[in-house]
């Protein structure tokens, strides 16, 4: 009797082995049916163009010592970041080595406050100098 349940067990789970089987093929051949319509509804789309940021173009007042660097006329923030690093290249303040690091002059050093800083901070350096 032993023999005979242990032989209905097998025959009931070899059964449920291949329906899982069964069941995962359709899945894949489902994804592959997404994946190849994915491209023809990005197709479709027109390209539109982008607009700026309001808040980046607004123009700002530099005051102190980024005013000595970029001018004192009011100045959009991309304007201020691409006029800063004119200045930083045209006085080749850029570290050799690590060219993500800028080194201060005696200028950047009053808008820093130490002698070295690093590109990623720059932002956070101007935007204490604008109103």
């Amino acid at each position: 009797m032993a023999t005979a349940k242990k032989a209905k067990k097998a025959a009931k789970k070899a059964p449920a082995k291949k329906a899982v089987k069964k069941a995962a093929a359709p899945k894949k051949a489902a994804k592959k049916v997404v994946a190849k319509k994915a491209p023809a509804k990005k197709a479709a789309k027109k390209k539109v163009a982008r607009k700026p940021n309001a808040a980046f173009m607004k123009p700002l007042t530099p005051v102190g010592p980024l005013a000595a660097i970029v001018g004192s006329a009011a100045l959009p923030r991309t304007e201020v970041t691409s006029k800063i690093w004119a200045y930083i290249k045209k006085n080749k303040l850029q570290d050799a080595v690590n060219r993500r690091m800028i080194n201060a002059d005696d200028k950047l050093k009053a808008l820093f406050g130490k002698a070295q800083a690093s590109m990623f901070e720059l932002t956070k350096f101007v935007s204490k100098h604008l109103k």
